[in-house]
């Protein structure tokens, strides 16, 4: 049976185990989006999971969903970046950046920009912004011409990724972000290629990934889904026709992965496992559910055919995660209240597991 401390190969990276560092926004960033010192020893001292992938990184200022989130779109954010791969790498570690259009979830005035979306259809819930919790704004519905250039948006900041020293890039596909709105049968009402039937709803993720394999090569290139998921109010129909159809295109491309949220009955997350040829990554509980990922969770999924399993909140608190997990130790609570608040208070300040004689 295969061991969550295996090691496992993906692509030209040699895992030394199956433990994968979700993507969570930490907002730690400046105001113009460069990454921090303080970035560079969150993800140093993580660095002993097998693939770490990065908070959401914006590929554009539009694509900007939060304030304090990282961008890749500026040459200034390129060199920002670097101390943190270079800090990452030093620790023996490998990390992804995980590239995120935030579509019309995104307020003007966290980015000085009107939203943007397939449809003029408004995101459910409140957006952050500087001045706090507001409204999601009506969002712009972008022409068919205008699409094209937000995939390729995706593409260009992997180009930027990989100058600043990740490994490869993840494309944010779930929790109603802007592919999973195109995916989406609410947040996308168009009546163009890129709207209604299921090949055209998955027309935009299909050619935001083409364009970064191309720009960056499939084994650098891994994407997030959310089968079924209703973040910010996106909701899905024909999800198994949908996921399927949109998996058999991404086997055409070779992605190095496919990261799966359990966001949908277990009965067709086994199903879209086997019918995906490549690595497998499961993120076994819903993010921000009730529930964190946990050994036996992760040997669950292991068992049910999974590659890699994704822990999030679990090393937010444990930046030595895998060694607690390999030793059987506690694992210690995090403390919500620091998610978003800035500064190095819970964010660099978890120690490691502390031995006693």
């Amino acid at each position: 049976m295969t061991h969550l401390l295996d090691s496992y190969q993906l692509g030209d990276l040699r895992l030394p185990n199956r433990v994968v560092m979700a993507p969570m926004s930490r907002v730690r960033a400046t105001p113009e989006g460069l990454a921090t010192p303080s970035m560079a020893t969150y993800y140093a001292q993580r660095a002993t999971a097998g693939l770490i992938v990065s908070e959401g990184v914006q590929p554009s200022l539009v694509g900007q969903s939060n304030p304090g989130t990282p961008g890749l779109h500026t040459d200034e954010q390129v060199a920002a970046w670097r101390p943190v791969t270079a800090a990452v790498h030093a620790n023996g570690g490998r990390i992804f950046a995980q590239l995120m259009h935030g579509g019309r979830v995104s307020h003007p005035d966290t980015t000085g920009m009107r939203p943007v979306g397939p449809s003029a259809v408004p995101a459910v819930g409140d957006v952050f912004t500087p001045a706090g919790p507001k409204p999601a704004p009506m969002p712009r519905a972008l022409d068919t011409a205008e699409v094209p250039e937000h995939a390729l948006s995706y593409a260009e900041a992997a180009r930027r990724a990989v100058d600043a020293g990740f490994d490869g890039v993840e494309l944010h596909g779930a929790n109603g972000y802007l592919i999973s709105q195109f995916l989406s049968s609410n947040a996308n009402v168009r009546t163009d290629r890129y709207g209604g039937t299921v090949a055209n709803r998955i027309r935009f993720a299909v050619e935001a990934v083409s364009a970064t394999v191309e720009a960056v090569g499939a084994a650098r290139t891994g994407i997030r889904l959310s089968p079924g998921g209703t973040f910010w109010g996106v909701e899905e129909t024909d999800v198994p026709e949908l996921y399927a159809a949109l998996l058999a295109e991404l086997a055409r491309l070779e992605v190095a992965y496919v990261h799966i949220e359990a966001t949908v009955g277990e009965e067709v997350l086994v199903g879209l496992r086997r019918a995906w040829p490549g690595t497998f990554v499961m993120n076994p509980v819903v993010p921000m559910g009730p529930k964190q990922t946990g050994r036996d969770e992760a040997d669950h999924w292991l068992g049910l055919g999974a590659d890699l399993i994704s822990f999030g909140r679990a090393f937010i608190a444990n930046p030595d995660l895998v060694e607690r997990l390999r030793a059987n130790l506690p694992v210690a609570p995090v403390d919500e209240a620091t998610y978003y608040q800035g500064g190095d208070a819970g964010y660099l300040t978890y120690p490691a597991y502390a031995h006693t004689v």
